[in-house]
């Protein structure tokens, strides 16, 4: 009977250490999504949006393709007196330099890159992740006279890989918190309804300049935010360019 019992205690003490062993491993093999939502991933992730206890906004429009509404917003945003981000693709500045030069030189504009060529470049190797930023670069500096800091992927794709050479070439990779979806054909209302309704201090929005209702919904939104209190700030002055972290919704923190 001893030996019965013993062997018992044996295999229970077995099992315990077994299943300590299983929640070690668990632990360390924890899937990225988790990590990233546990705040402990390797993985890099862009600005989504700036914790700061300033009522401050960054409106931003990706550029790829046409610029028919384009100067109409800097006419609003002249209007309003308030600033704004433009990202720009190369091939979009090589086709409309005399556009993106007016922008630039308005001084409410902010230029950043928005790629060369408009690729899906979290799916792109460092090499041709470089080849791409520095084209575009070279282009936006030669109309503008200014090396951009900022750079958006287009589609949102991004990858270690991506943010890395972007800051080696010294651009910092910035996404949004708040998009207008304006892509998609919404009424000028819909669109300043998502605005109004989802941004908060440090929020950054996503437009575009071609957007079929965007510059109708830019007053609005515009009129709304200081209503709400909110003053509109370019991307370059909201970020923390040393002695910040991201958190894994993408906020970066001083």
């Amino acid at each position: 009977m001893k030996y019965v019992f013993a062997s018992k205690r044996t295999l229970i003490g077995a099992a315990l250490i077994s299943l300590a062993l299983v929640g070690v491993i668990a632990a360390v093999c924890v899937t990225d999504a988790a990590a990233v939502y546990l705040g402990k991933s390797p993985r890099l992730i862009p600005i989504y949006s700036v914790e700061t206890d300033k009522k401050v906004v960054a409106l931003s429009f990706d550029a790829a393709w046409g610029a028919d509404k384009t100067l109409g917003i800097l006419d609003v945003l002249t209007e309003y007196d308030v600033v704004a981000n433009f990202f720009a693709v190369g091939m979009w500045a090589e086709k409309y330099p005399d556009v993106l030069k007016k922008l630039a030189e308005s001084g409410r504009m902010e230029i950043g890159t928005h790629s060369n060529t408009h690729p899906d470049m979290g799916k792109m190797s460092a090499y041709d992740i470089k080849l791409e930023l520095t084209a575009s670069m070279d282009i936006i500096e030669r109309v503008t006279g200014t090396r951009p800091e900022l750079f958006r992927p287009p589609y949102g794709s991004y990858s270690d890989a991506l943010i890395t050479t972007a800051k080696e070439l010294g651009l910092y990779t910035v996404q949004w918190d708040v998009d207008t979806l304006d892509w998609k054909g919404l009424s000028a209302g819909d669109i300043a309804e998502r605005v109004l309704g989802r941004v908060r201090e440090g929020s950054i929005v996503l437009m575009h300049n071609n957007g079929e209702h965007t510059l109708e919904a830019l007053p609005i939104i515009l009129d709304g935010l200081k209503n709400k209190g909110f003053a509109c700030v370019k991307i370059g002055d909201l970020i923390y360019r040393d002695n910040y972290t991201i958190d894994h919704t993408g906020r970066q923190r001083s």
